[in-house]
């Protein structure tokens, strides 16, 4: 699984300009448009939220666990209908914003998790964290299967027979190349360099060969309740992150020219921001090398 160096480069890095782009309780995963593009990014989100507290069947009082709650804004949404929100997340950025909102957040790897450690649930919510737990090196050892496997054997002992399970995640889709053709010296604009472009932005992760491999390994312990894709709506939310991380703003761009220096010093860092580095996201989806999914899971006995 990606570890926590791997995730604080990730988020931690940038965390106060995510929080100025997208709030202080923000989600910085894919949105929920349902192809009506002329609502607000933050209405797609809320969108999401409502779709996966409806998704698992949660009450008032409601005992849910948000693994990889990022800053909170699926445990915001929890707090305002009457549910009972725990998060874990492996950023000490997230962790921190998280507890800074009052919110019950863990540092912590969501895996290691069993009935002593908070008690059972009544739902679990996995948005975008199932993409980093497999790592590249896990793959090419064969154990990928078995990670996923072990990952829903954890979930189903959280859970009573017939709680749910949401998964939102990326996976590679039906145009992935061959992994040996992934190389960030190929030319620009390439399915290789592209590629190559994403895992830079995402280190120690490997992402699951489509829902099917996903579904697979759920099946000892869950069963599938429903599936969609959420890749154009995905396509359109980084378009509205884009445009949020360029919007002016004071604070913000004093907060990017704190980073001059590590931009030029860099290499790393310096690719992570290049305009190349955010159209490789986009492409990666448009061309469906890459494709996402909404899965909801109901415990079987």
């Amino acid at each position: 699984m990606a570890d926590r160096k791997d995730l604080d480069y990730t988020y931690t890095m940038l965390d106060k300009i995510y929080r100025i782009c997208f709030g202080e309780v923000s989600d910085f995963s894919g949105a929920k448009y349902d192809g009506d593009f002329s609502i607000t990014l933050e209405q797609a989100q809320r969108k999401k939220h409502e779709f996966i507290a409806e998704s698992l069947n949660i009450k008032k009082g409601s005992k849910v666990l948000d693994m990889g709650c990022g800053w909170g804004g699926f445990l915001k949404h929890l707090r305002e209908i009457g549910g009972k929100g725990t998060g874990v997340t492996l950023s000490a950025g997230q962790a921190k914003s998280c507890k800074r909102n009052g919110f019950d957040v863990y540092l912590m790897d969501c895996r290691t998790i069993t009935p002593d450690t908070f008690g059972t649930f009544d739902a679990i919510s996995a948005v975008g964290s199932f993409e980093a737990f497999c790592t590249e090196e896990d793959w090419q050892a064969g154990k990928q299967d078995e990670i996923y496997n072990n990952f829903f054997k954890t979930a189903a002992g959280l859970l009573p027979v017939g709680g749910r399970l949401f998964v939102q995640t990326m996976v590679f889709g039906k145009n992935m190349i061959p992994a040996a053709e992934i190389d960030i010296n190929a030319p620009r604009f390439t399915d290789a360099h592209m590629c190559a472009l994403m895992q830079q932005d995402y280190p120690g992760s490997w992402l699951p060969y489509g829902e099917e491999q996903i579904t697979k390994n759920a099946a000892p312990y869950f069963k599938p309740v429903s599936k969609n894709s959420g890749r154009v709506d995905y396509i359109e939310t980084q378009k509205q992150w884009r445009k949020k991380f360029r919007d002016f703003g004071f604070k913000k761009y004093f907060l990017y020219l704190s980073l001059l220096p590590k931009f030029l010093f860099d290499s790393r860092f310096r690719r992570r921001l290049s305009p190349f580095d955010e159209d490789a996201n986009r492409l990666c989806f448009e061309r469906e090398v890459l494709d996402h999914f909404r899965l909801v899971y109901h415990k079987v006995g």
